[in-house]
Parts: C-alpha cells; structure tokens; sequence
C-alpha cells in the first residue's frame, strides 16, 4: 500500500466549470470570503485570469489556498505541457499551483501516459506545481500512468462520482494503490437534488439536498467541488462539513446507483469501466 494521498487533498473545494467572466469573479470572490481555500480550475474553462483576479481581489493569502488547474490535451507533448503551466500560473497570478491534472486521456493516444505524467512529473520537479495527478482516467490509464511515475505520485483521480453514478470499480481500484479520488459533478449537475430518498434523508436531517450529498461523497473519503453562483448556496454546501450521515443513511443514498453518466464526450472518453 503506498502512503495515502487523500491528507494532500483538501475535503472541499470550490469548482469553477462552466463559469466564465464575472460570474467566475464574483463566485470565487463570494466562495473566499465564506470560507472556501481550495479552487478548481482547468485551462479549458478559460478562466484561469479571471480565477486569478478574484484570488488577489480577495486579499486571501496565497499560503493559505489550494488551487488546482488542469492541463488541455492540446498541451500533453513533453515540450508544451511546462510552457502552458507556466502560462496557466502566470493567468492565476501565482508562481505555482498546488495540484495539476491530466484532463482528459489523450485523444487517440496521440500523446503517450508515459510521455505527458513524465512531463507532469518535471514541472512537478521544477517546483510549478506541489502535487500532480489524473481526471477521467480509467483503471487501465491508471496503470499505466502508475508504471510512469509511480502511485504515490498521483495525488488524485478527479471523476464523474455522485449518487446515479458511484463509479466503483474505480474508486476500489485507485483506493486498493492509494490514489486518492476527487469527486466532481457530485450533485450530478442539480438532479440528485430532486431525488426522493436524498429530498426526505435532508428533510429529515434538517439539511439541504445538496448538504446530504455532499457529506455523502465525502464520508467515503472523496473530495467535492461543487460549484455554486449563489452566495447562499456556497455558504450551505459549506456546511456539508459538519453533517455526519449513519450506516443506514449512507445505504440508502449506495442503493441510488444506475450507472447515469452525465459527461462522456467523443473523443475524449476512455472506454469506462
């Protein structure tokens, strides 16, 4: 078993998908100052300048947050994936970010696992990023991205995990080498929110939807990153934290399992397990 990796990973970040300008200015600044510390972005969102706007808006010290950033798969060849991190910190205003992912598999396997984790690995080295990992990688990507660096190198694998889709021969999987799993769209993009048994486990907890799904993700040692607009929203899903589900609790929501994926684009998925 290689050292667990899941203290290297905050519990509960701040995504910032699919939010772009001042609405992505506005959420991190309001995220901030509610009391998130880590943020999520990718170079794909394009929004890494405006992340990095609301950062030093924020007046939240650097030593105190934990960002994370994607590279694109444009970017995967040995002599691009450095120079575009360097451009990504440069947009965030930072001389380094605490965690940088792979996004996707490389379409086509034009890039080889090998070539792009050994190039995640020295930028690694270069001190640009203190922790380097995987997204959307499936057991047979981690493997061989393992057999590049070695598990405790990769700090997560950030995947589609919530409630209709519990992924979990990955999760056992990344969990049996130590690799700590990130769990995004965790609210499955609101459905979930809707779903009987997660409407009345909140109502009988007093909490939000939102709330029991979240402490459910994170009860079996998944980090979240849900992403909220609403200031409201932000400072509730916060309070996921504090809420602890029981056995019975955390059965009911496992029963919700059937497999719905929400993300899966051509030519980037993997063939999932």
């Amino acid at each position: 078993m290689n050292t667990n990796t899941s203290n290297l990973i905050p519990a509960f970040g701040l995504g910032t998908f699919r939010l772009k300008g001042q609405v992505v200015i506005d959420s991190v600044k309001n995220g901030l100052d509610v009391g998130y510390r880590a943020i999520d972005t990718a170079q794909i969102y394009g929004n890494e300048a405006e992340v990095g706007q609301a950062i030093a808006e924020s007046g939240v010290a650097r030593s105190s947050l934990f960002i994370t950033t994607k590279i694109w798969t444009d970017n995967y060849a040995k002599d691009k994936l450095v120079p575009s991190l360097k451009d990504s910190l440069a947009k965030l205003r930072t001389d380094h970010v605490d965690l940088t992912l792979i996004h996707w598999p490389s379409p086509g396997n034009a890039v080889p696992v090998a070539e792009f984790m050994g190039a995640l690995a020295e930028a690694k080295a270069q001190g640009l990023t203190k922790h380097i990992g995987v997204s959307n990688f499936n057991i047979a990507l981690m493997k061989e991205a393992i057999a590049a660096v070695g598990a405790q190198q990769i700090a997560t694998n950030q995947i589609e995990l919530h409630p209709y889709l519990q992924n979990r021969k990955v999760a056992e999987f990344a969990k049996s080498v130590g690799i700590h799993i990130t769990s995004y769209m965790t609210l499955a993009y609101g459905k979930v929110l809707n779903d009987p048994a997660v409407e009345a486990l909140a109502k009988a907890r007093n909490a939000t939807a939102a709330q029991v799904v979240l402490a459910w993700a994170m009860q079996l040692g998944y980090a979240v990153i849900p992403s909220s607009t609403r200031r409201a929203n932000l400072e509730g899903n916060l309070k996921a934290q504090q809420l602890r589900l029981t056995d019975a609790e955390m059965a009911q929501i496992a029963a919700l399992d059937r497999g719905e994926r929400l993300t899966d684009p051509a030519g980037l998925s993997p063939a999932w397990d």
